[in-house]
């Protein structure tokens, strides 16, 4: 691996101190000139395209303009985000045979394709397939590749190139400085993509095919939330088609975490992947209420949906009495052990309750024109479509089979103690029936008159979606990414579950990371229940966000929170800042904060809930700005104010730790207090302090 090729002082693309024919640096300059010169064409041909004479109709003429306005979106020149970070010299033409003496071929690899006027690639996208080997190729498989250059910027500028001959015997494997300078690059902002520098345990997984499903289990800083989004990217340029029938679905823990990484597949070209939260997906009531841990931890297990399976179904009975149809002077006579064997013939098939009451009347239809055409009638299709409608009919169906209002259904389950006692017979026992009942003393829940009038919870609104697809099929959509797994229910994630049957999933998560009283035990169990059990679980350990020297002292509480799990091993070779710094007060806690500020990049003050309106005084007080998560930093003020309750998911360059054992006593058990505390204690990317007047929690020591 040769030395970086730095100027000791970046000069701008323009004028070289030498001519461009003798200067390494000077034409990848002009390359990248031409290539954003060549981005910019294809944006204005776009532009300029006139659809005026090519739609039939303003539906059409509507659609086409909205995907032509979403390609000129795609087609957005980011000033300060590199067009391309590297290039790739192959000793052969990929694809032709390797005779002595053939002529290779060089790609640059960038965020999209861009060609030039005759059509010729100048920047090749990174999913493409040629693409594969800037990130997997070594000296031990150099994958017919003769040259990796990777590129250094400052801004905008192309200012440094590094290479490595991966062909070359002579030369030994290094660590790229490049690669290094741009993992430990200051995080300002919101997420940003990682596609200079995935590396080959990461592409496996973002390249791995849409037909699997994949879950990643990661520590903090192994870059699982990039590879997951990166693999919807990869995913959308591989079965482009196919998805945007099918869509996708990125889902965040909240609305914070969204809005952090809301930008990363925009900024690699994808505009139409939805994003969103759990309680999104099962939104059908209004959430006003809250539950206690005991009630969400019952409602939140697998076992509520036998119980609910078996409410909605409680309301199907058998025919005592015949079936009468009148049509003109006929009389049509279904007798009842008829009507009986149609029920449990559907109830036998397992299908929807919803679709099996549709079919109800469509089977008495059926029989009846049967005994039409043995007394000589010849009926159609229309009339069979008829007697369905029929007022009889529909009596009958009602009678026999009832419609269900999932809201409803799940407002006596959770208010109506026979009820609930007659479905969760032999399935919860009684006194976790009586947790989630809201009438009983001490529920905390009053009886509600109505739907609307009820002060649903999180959970509950779980619970109706569950019904609603015992009624009627959720959709599936192609593929749905779901990080910070580990905190979600069971229930929550056969909801998940229910909108990928049909498609794949890419699950991510940390077992250490659980910090909910319902927090997932094992992946196995929980792919189980989000309908992929066959899925696939991978396991990343390299560390490229924590400092060592940071991780290594968040790993202490490992065995107390996750036994068995395989520490972080930071790969960066900048040690970080660490310091563990006993304080009187606020005022100290303020002072670090205004000492990481005098560094570049983002800071992070940390804490527990209770004492966020303290510190936040004291910031105001000190006259130092500061924002809420989620919120994204300006030159102006780089201080965010984070809940240890929203610090999941986050980064930031320097990190104040408040209290750790306030952390810890903020929870509901010591478990999920020193789980709440890893977080909070590996969210820095650069530095970390923690303060504390108390003493610090025995599991550190």
């Amino acid at each position: 691996m040769s030395t970086p090729s730095t100027p000791s002082t970046p000069s701008a693309p323009s004028a070289p101190s030498t001519p461009v024919d003798d200067d390494p640096l000077a034409r990848e300059r002009a390359h990248l000139a031409s290539s954003r010169s060549a981005l910019r064409a294809m944006r204005e041909d776009v532009e300029a395209l006139d659809i005026s004479d090519v739609t039939a109709n303003w539906v059409n003429a509507q659609i086409l303009e909205r995907q032509i306005e979403e390609r000129i979106k795609a087609l957005a020149d980011l000033s300060h985000t590199p067009l391309f970070f590297g290039r790739l010299d192959y000793l052969h033409a990929p694809g032709a045979e390797r005779a002595e003496g053939a002529e290779g071929e060089q790609f640059y690899i960038g965020r999209r394709h861009v060609h030039d006027v005759d059509g010729d690639p100048m920047v090749i996208d990174w999913r493409a397939p040629v693409s594969q080997p800037f990130y997997r190729a070594s000296k031990k498989d150099p994958m017919d590749v003769g040259l990796r250059r990777r590129f250094g910027y400052t801004g905008g500028d192309l200012t440094a190139y590094e290479d490595e001959h991966l062909s070359d015997p002579a030369e030994t494997a290094r660590t790229s400085k490049l690669l290094q300078r741009e993992i430990e690059r200051p995080r300002v902002g919101p997420m940003r993509d990682i596609v200079a520098t995935i590396q080959p345990e990461q592409d496996e997984i973002v390249r791995s095919g849409l037909g699997g499903t994949v879950c990643v289990q990661g520590g903090p800083g192994t870059g699982k939330t990039a590879v997951g989004l990166h693999r919807v990217a990869y995913l959308l340029y591989a079965h482009r088609e196919r998805l945007a029938r099918t869509g996708t679905l990125v889902i965040g823990p909240n609305r914070s975490f969204l809005h952090y990484i809301e930008q990363v597949l925009p900024a690699l070209g994808e505009l139409a992947v939805r994003q969103g939260t759990v309680d999104d997906l099962v939104a059908h009531v209004e959430v006003r209420g809250t539950d206690d841990a005991a009630a969400a931890v019952v409602k939140g297990d697998a076992r509520m949906a036998e119980v609910l399976r078996r409410a909605v179904y409680s309301h199907v009975s058998m025919p005592s009495e015949p079936l009468v149809v009148v049509r003109g002077s006929r009389r049509w006579r279904l007798p009842a052990y008829e009507l009986e064997e149609m029920v449990r013939e559907l109830l036998d098939r397992d299908i929807r309750y919803g679709a099996a009451r549709e079919a109800l009347p469509q089977r008495i239809a059926h029989a009846i024109l049967v005994q039409m055409e043995r007394s000589g009638e010849a009926p159609d299709d229309r009339v069979q479509d008829a007697v369905a409608r029929n007022s009889a009919v529909k009596a009958a169906v009602k009678e026999v089979w009832p419609a269900v209002d999932p809201a409803k259904l799940v407002l006596r389950l959770l208010t109506d103690a026979d009820f609930l006692a007659e479905h969760a017979k032999g399935v919860l026992s009684e006194d976790e029936q009586k947790t989630i009942l809201w009438a009983l003393p001490g529920s905390g829940r009053r009886p509600a008159r109505s739907v609307k009038a009820a002060r649903w919870s999180a959970a509950d609104a779980v619970l109706i979606d569950e019904t609603t697809d015992i009624v009627e099929r959720t959709h599936s959509l192609g593929h749905v990414v779901l990080d910070e797994a580990q905190d979600l229910s069971p229930m929550q994630y056969r909801a998940v579950g229910r909108r990928c049957t049909t498609g794949s999933a890419t699950v991510l998560g940390d077992l250490a990371q659980g910090t909910t009283p319902w927090a997932t035990r094992s992946w196995q169990e929980a792919l189980g229940h989000l309908g992929k059990a066959d899925a696939v679980i991978e396991e990343l350990t390299a560390g490229f966000r924590v400092p060592t020297d940071v991780i290594t002292y968040a790993s202490r509480l490992l065995p107390h929170i996750a036994p068995g799990l395989t520490p972080v091993a930071s790969v960066r070779e900048n040690p970080g800042f660490f310091d563990l710094r006993p304080v009187a007060g606020t005022a100290e806690v303020v002072a670090a904060c205004e000492e990481l500020l005098r560094n570049e990049g983002s800071t992070g003050l940390i804490a527990a809930d209770a004492r966020i309106p303290a510190l936040a005084e004291a910031l105001s007080a000190s006259g130092i700005g500061h924002l809420a998560p989620g919120e994204e930093t300006t030159a102006e003020t780089r201080l965010t104010l984070v809940p240890a309750s929203l610090a999941k998911g986050l980064e930031y360059d320097y990190v104040v730790l408040d209290e750790p054992q306030a952390v810890v006593d903020g929870e509901p058990d010591e478990r999920t207090g020193l789980r709440r505390l890893y977080v909070a204690l590996t969210r820095a990317v650069s530095g970390l302090i923690v303060t504390h007047a108390a003493p610090l929690p025995p599991q550190l020591d």
